[in-house]
């Protein structure tokens, strides 16, 4: 079969055998696979992406020296039922599924070598007990999507974004946009965002962000606050000694960006008593003034993956029409045209969500 091979900070197609399921494993056939930012990590910062895994989790994620097969956002067709299946789902039915095989030693898929390939590749092995079925009704690319906005529902999960809350998400990349979308299908509002990519912001507005702001030339905290103002006593947010004034409903915030320093901004500009969740996942050493959090008691969380139950309500969400993110997907690539994706993706006036899709050739 055909795939697209990482290795040495290089991406080729290639040709690599069909991998064999193990017992309990499906053989299926890739339909639609979303490019991650961490896959981008791993292409262009794989040796410093994969020390800090280590350094936090002291396994190895995966080895850059070696041929990987990326990809763990995908929609896929049942092909064949390996040995110890039960065959519940037939072959032909569109799943989805959370990238982990329940091996003795669980493998992380989208992150192993060519006996156990990610979405990059025309076929994958999935573990049946996980296997999600797509309805009819849900578009194949859309179904792909399911991984990372699992990511934004965990992380919205995590602020525990109440009705009154006014959410801020500092940062309209993939993630942020997807964070828009689960807090819009929540009701939450209104929703400001920032960014300084002006097609980020504006597919920021058609996800659902009620006010949109470009840094340079506001501040998206002054925004905020501006439509978090409430003279209503029972919507104001939690006080504090140190600011006993304050007439705002409470904040919650997403970083979304990644970036050093952004969460020492967000410190200084958000307002006090904010929930931060930061979601960006930022490689690099980075550092803030801990009396900024500490002075204005600002509750900060971390945020990366989700659970099974999230990653089934995402579907069924998405299968509903309840959490709309058709303008996330800007386009759909080949395998042959997966290297280019990568450098078009460094753009962000380009593109927000390119999904591979094998079929194309």
């Amino acid at each position: 079969m055909r795939a697209v091979v990482m290795q040495d900070s290089d991406l080729d197609v290639t040709d690599i055998p069909i991998p064999e399921p193990h017992s309990g494993e499906v053989l299926v056939k890739t339909l639609a696979n979303g490019i991650c930012g961490s896959d981008l990590h791993c292409v262009s910062h794989g040796p410093e992406f994969v020390a800090g895994v280590k350094a936090v989790t002291g396994s190895d994620l995966l080895d850059v020296s070696r041929p990987v097969v990326l990809g763990h956002e995908f929609c896929a067709e049942i092909v064949a039922h390996g040995p110890g299946t039960q065959g519940i789902l037939a072959p032909g039915t569109r799943v989805v599924s959370p990238p982990l095989l329940l091996r003795e030693v669980p493998t992380q898929l989208g992150f192993g070598g060519i006996d156990t390939p990610g979405g990059y590749a025309e076929y994958m092995v999935l573990s049946e007990a996980l296997l999600m079925p797509v309805p009819d009704a849900l578009d194949t690319a859309t179904a792909s999507l399911t991984e990372p906005l699992a990511v934004a529902l965990h992380a919205v999960n995590r602020g525990a974004v109440g009705a009154d809350d006014v959410p801020l998400v500092i940062g309209c990349g993939p993630i942020g946009l997807a964070t828009i979308a689960v807090l819009k299908m929540r009701g939450a509002g209104p929703i400001v965002a920032a960014d300084f990519s002006p097609a980020r912001r504006a597919l920021a507005a058609k996800l659902g962000a009620d006010v949109v702001v470009d840094p340079r030339e506001s501040s998206p905290y002054e925004s905020w606050h501006q439509v978090a103002a409430t003279s209503d006593p029972a919507r104001v947010g939690r006080r504090t000694a140190l600011f006993p004034e304050l007439s705002v409903r409470p904040s919650v915030v997403f970083e979304c960006v990644g970036v050093p320093g952004v969460i020492q901004q967000i410190l200084a500009g958000a307002s006090a008593c904010s929930r931060v969740v930061v979601a960006g996942l930022c490689m690099q050493e980075d550092r803030f003034q801990p009396t900024f959090g500490v002075l204005k008691e600002i509750d900060l969380i971390f945020s990366i993956y989700y659970t099974v139950d999230e990653f089934a309500e995402t579907l069924a969400y998405l299968a509903a029409g309840e959490l709309q993110v058709d303008p996330l997907i800007t386009r759909s690539v080949g395998l042959g045209e997966v290297r280019q994706a990568y450098a078009d993706l460094a753009d962000p006036e380009r593109d927000a969500k390119i999904i591979i899709d094998p079929t194309l050739g």
